[in-house]
């Protein structure tokens, strides 16, 4: 009878054993079911902030074609530039229309390009022109440069471009405020005046025209 008794209590100490092994692996399995990994988890980056209008970079709505140097002194005549004059370049390129004003007139000049090395070029041509003091160069979207103040704006930009811009160009030049154009004009604004000039490899259109006092309906 004895050796029976020990047979079941030896018995019922072996179940009591497993199922404590078995309650305890079911923890270990819900405990790691419940706790998140470091794997799961995504990683959180935190953002740049956004950059500026002026100088998102973004391609460039016209390619860099230089104007010749020809063409170039033709266009400040027409301009009529002067020493008191604020010129501002858009589409600026290696700079060379405001350096020359300034260079010849000693005129205060802005060029625009959304290009910065365009930009870098042009601020170290103007510092070996030794006009540096006079100009300045700035990586912008042409579109949303403040204009207000200049007297004379140059281009050198494509047709589409030109009739896109001419509401901003009219709204924000002062009157009397001189615009021209090399190659390309501006739609149904007619210019004042249109010179031919003769280039080393073909023929160039300058297109001129001064801001109005009353601006027509049909070109706002």
């Amino acid at each position: 009878m004895q050796v029976q008794q020990i047979t079941r209590l030896l018995i019922a100490s072996v179940s009591i054993v497993s199922l404590g092994i078995a309650s305890c692996s079911q923890q270990r399995e819900f405990d790691a079911q419940a706790q998140p990994t470091v794997q799961a988890q995504p990683t959180v980056q935190a953002q740049a902030p956004a950059p500026s209008p002026q100088t998102q970079e973004r391609a460039a709505d016209v390619p860099f074609v230089p104007t010749p140097n020809e063409v170039v002194a033709e266009m400040l005549k027409v301009g009529q530039v002067k020493g008191d004059d604020v010129l501002y370049d858009l589409g600026s390129g290696d700079g060379r229309i405001v350096i020359t004003a300034a260079k010849q007139f000693g005129t205060r000049g802005t060029g625009i390009d959304i290009n910065p090395e365009l930009v870098q070029q042009s601020k170290d041509n103007a510092q070996k022109a030794g006009v540096a003091d006079r100009v300045r160069f700035l990586q912008q979207d042409l579109f949303q440069t403040n204009l207000s103040d200049a007297t004379v704006v140059t281009l050198y930009l494509l047709p589409d471009i030109n009739v896109k811009l001419r509401p901003k160009l009219l709204k924000e030049l002062k009157p009397g405020t001189r615009i021209v154009s090399h190659d390309f004009d501006m739609g149904e604004w007619k210019p004042e005046r249109v010179v031919q000039v003769q280039g080393p490899a073909r023929q160039h259109t300058i297109y001129y025209w001064t801001v109005p006092e009353n601006i027509p309906e049909n070109l706002r």
